[in-house]
């Protein structure tokens, strides 16, 4: 058997869990362009009644994401409510700290629950509310306009604006990042603990079937990483369901073998939190067990983003200004793949995920105001995955050929999980981290009686950085690769050097 071979067995009776719906979630921020000349665009020749652009409403179907994360991000911790509802022209502009713009408040909460629905019944909400420079005051009096259903105050005003049925938001975020001195209103572990359980509190008395997720860290360098979420949750563990988690990678100093592993500290960063979770919980002895929302993740090239913040005129407070339209490459996009399936080798713990973000800003989809919208490059990982990673994720435990990293050390080549729906049929996704080798790959079908290679498709080129641009949309798309197949209970394929691959098998 050659080494230069990757190989796992699949089994039916060694499962991680059922995919949740909501692993497949994405994140609109009122941050650059996500909103204004993305999503909503009165004016544009696709635009519908509302101003949304229908062009980019199909191609978030097409994508097809599920919660939809709102309003931010770092935006929510100077965010009022009250200023995104009622008659837009009452609306009042305000200075937005978090990213030195101004915010007109044209697009508030009645246009993103139109937006969701306008996507379908699978675009749900997931609310947060700013615990950075509000509280548990302002959080109650959002639920009740946003979720009474008539009879007080706030109810009936959410219906005088328009909207008489409720918008029915379960899943609620208790603010964001608030470990990051870079938050409005940043606080202390302990002091963010204790508001974030008075907050929950409170709102599970106005509506116990509410569903809440506590801020864990922004990420795992973060010098209070563990320490926050043990101490956070040891106020909130009996109140909240879930536990936050943010991560984004890029080639730090040009290492992109190192980026290219960028999954493997995802995969360490998810089993810390819950390490740490299911300590907390021992320690209460509790029975119940915290979910994991991973709900910021993406590649995002924050360095330049660093630098571009330093040339800022402070006395300059654009509106929806061009800010983190990163144009992502092949390179990125398998690395985007590898995080993919990171989040689903982990379902069983990680119910919750929202790509950041959805449209220009570090996105999947991007406009051009008054002209066409268009796929990124990941696009496509992000789209198959949610379109054939429902089901039952399969324990994959690889032997792959590795290569050395700076940062991560020794490094599998290939990365890989395998979903199982409902019907029986197998999607194997993989990504093969070598530039310049193909990867074989053999996988052992023990008890699944799969004997068809229906589909195996490809993210690859020759060039690692082409990328699909404003003038060549359709640059980098997924190709047919021809070869793989089933024989004696084996699956066998070649994964192509620096691939993303999806292989369906009935």
């Amino acid at each position: 058997m050659s080494k230069s071979t990757a190989r796992f067995t699949l089994d039916p009776a060694f499962t991680v869990g059922a995919v949740d719906p909501r692993l497949f979630g994405s994140f609109v921020e009122h941050l650059g362009r996500c909103v204004y000349t993305g999503i909503h665009e009165p004016g544009h020749p696709s635009a519908d009644e509302a101003g949304l652009r229908t062009d980019v409403l199909e191609l978030v179907r097409e994508l097809g994401v599920t919660a939809i994360r709102y309003p931010g991000g770092n935006f929510v911790s100077g965010y009022k409510w009250e200023d995104s509802v009622g008659p837009v022209e009452n609306r009042p502009r305000r200075l937005d700290l978090a990213w030195h713009s101004t915010e007109t408040n044209r697009f508030g909460l009645s246009e993103y629950i139109a937006f969701l629905r306008k996507l379908g019944p699978q675009a749900e909400p997931m609310m947060a509310v700013n615990l950075g420079t509000r509280g548990v005051a302002e959080a109650l009096e959002l639920q009740e306009y946003a979720n009474h259903p008539s009879g007080t105050a706030l109810s009936d005003l959410r219906a005088a604006h328009g909207d008489k049925e409720p918008f029915g938001i379960r899943l609620w975020c208790l603010g964001n990042e608030m470990d990051g001195p870079w938050q409005t209103g940043h606080k202390t572990a302990a002091e963010y603990g204790r508001l974030a359980a008075e907050t929950a509190r409170a709102m599970r008395q106005a509506d116990p079937a509410v569903e809440l997720v506590a801020c864990g860290s922004s990420g795992q360098a973060m010098p209070t990483f563990a320490e926050w979420e043990a101490t956070v949750l040891q106020e909130t563990y009996d109140l909240v369901d879930y536990i936050s988690l943010h991560a984004y990678y890029e080639p730090a100093g040009g290492d992109v073998d190192s980026f290219l592993a960028s999954a493997v500290d995802m995969e360490s960063f998810i089993e810390n939190v819950v390490a740490t979770a299911d300590h907390v919980g021992a320690r209460l002895k509790s029975k119940k067990k915290i979910n994991l929302s991973f709900d910021e993740w993406n590649v995002w090239y924050l360095s330049k983003w660093q630098e571009q913040a330093q040339t800022f005129e402070q006395t300059d407070w654009p509106e929806a200004p061009r800010l983190l339209e990163d144009n992502y490459s092949v390179t990125d996009a398998v690395v985007f793949g590898s995080l993919l399936i990171a989040l689903l080798r982990h379902a069983d713990r990680v119910t919750v995920a929202c790509l950041a973000q959805l449209v220009n800003v570090i996105a999947p989809i991007m406009t051009e105001p008054g002209g066409p919208a268009w796929r990124q490059t990941t696009f496509f990982p992000f789209a198959q995955a949610s379109k054939y990673g429902r089901g039952e994720v399969l324990d994959v435990r690889v032997d792959s050929p590795t290569y050395e990293t700076k940062k991560y050390g020794e490094t599998d080549l290939l990365h890989a999980t395998a979903v199982r729906a409902a019907d029986g049929t197998v999607t194997v996704f993989a990504v093969n981290r070598s530039r310049t080798d193909a990867l074989p790959l053999e996988v052992a079908l023990n008890g699944l009686e799969l004997t068809t290679v229906t589909e195996h498709s490809a993210l690859a080129d020759a060039d690692p950085d082409a990328r699909n641009t404003l003038d060549d949309p359709e640059r980098v798309v997924p190709h047919r690769v021809e070869g793989a197949a089933v024989a004696d209970g084996i699956l066998t394929a070649v994964l192509e050097p620096l691939s993303w691959n999806v292989i369906r098998l009935a």
